[in-house]
């Protein structure tokens, strides 16, 4: 299966006629689409794996646009997203279960996830988790602490946000300017052909069908998949999981530690374990899904 298959996104022809252009291919019905799949599989049916792609294309673009403000090209986001959808499109195992628009988001986010991390260098960035989870999770933290506006973070916020993410309040601002240098206004043309702009590719309210069966499905299987990672840990390393990692209001490290008589380091220490012991039952749960199928990382707070 080659892209040259899908509608182009080129500079002659600009992004918005490419967003007209996908509108047309229609959404599939759960039967339709299980046969399509069936025929891909047993007969290596192009034209089925072509149908399945297509009427995806609208749900890459909307997974794209939430990437929108790393300041790479809209374009580069939306193609690396269809990339991941057609090899999602090539393991899809219709016999597991699970409609299509799920297990591609999967692959869509794990394709622009790999571009962006890529084209910001990794060098720069740092290659561990932390920084990965600070690239992706600033912006989130800042809008929980009603910052807005651009420029440096206070003492305060950059040590708060610094606190939640196990990172160095140097290395929150150090990722607060780049980020920050890397946005444009909403009214600057995009596209080759300057024909739109980034206001003009802001999400409606209203999601598309697949959007929304694809995230209501999400939501199960993330739920399922933590539930039975979370029962294997002891009862106070969930705790600390559920407090430092899963709470909307994560507490400090001070506070567990005075709650369990222990130091803030002890603390800390109990946390990674528990995360790790986490992330190795959810492995293995998603592999008695899918042998072949990406950890899905942003269950567990990486990128979404």
């Amino acid at each position: 299966m080659t892209s040259t298959m899908l509608p182009i996104l080129s500079s002659d022809r600009g992004l918005s006629a490419y967003m007209q252009d996908i509108k047309r291919f229609p959404f599939l019905e759960k039967q339709e689409e299980f046969m399509l799949a069936k025929r891909f599989i047993d007969r290596d049916d192009t034209e089925a794996a072509h149908k399945m792609v297509t009427s995806h294309l609208r749900l890459v673009a909307k997974i794209a646009m939430g990437y929108r403000f790393y300041g790479l090209p809209v374009s580069d986001l939306i193609s690396e997203g269809n990339v991941g959808l057609m090899r999602a499109v090539k393991k899809f195992d219709p016999d597991r279960g699970f409609r299509l628009s799920t297990y591609a988001m999967w692959w869509i986010k794990a394709a622009i996830n790999e571009h962006v991390l890529n084209s910001w260098s990794l060098v720069k960035l740092g290659t561990v988790a932390a920084q990965k989870k600070l690239f992706f999770n600033l912006r989130k933290l800042k809008a929980k602490l009603n910052i807005y506006e651009d420029g440096d973070l206070s003492i305060e916020a950059a040590d708060t946000i610094a606190e939640r993410l196990d990172v160095k309040t140097s290395e929150v601002h150090d990722m607060n300017r780049r980020l920050s240098r890397s946005d444009s206004s909403l009214n600057v043309p995009v596209g080759e052909d300057g024909d739109l702009e980034r206001i003009d590719l802001l999400m409606s309210g209203s999601l598309d069908q697949e959007s929304v069966m694809a995230e209501e499905e999400e939501r199960t299987v993330a739920h399922s998949l933590l539930t039975k990672g979370l029962s294997t840990l002891n009862e106070r390393e969930r705790r600390i999981i559920e407090e430092r990692r899963l709470s909307e209001d994560p507490r400090t490290l001070e506070d567990l530690g005075i709650e369990y008589g222990i130091s803030r380091e002890r603390v800390r220490q109990i946390e990674n374990r528990a995360f790790e012991k986490l992330q190795i039952a959810v492995r293995s749960a998603v592999k008695k899904i899918d042998e072949t199928t990406r950890e899905p990382m942003a269950l567990l707070g990486a990128p979404a």
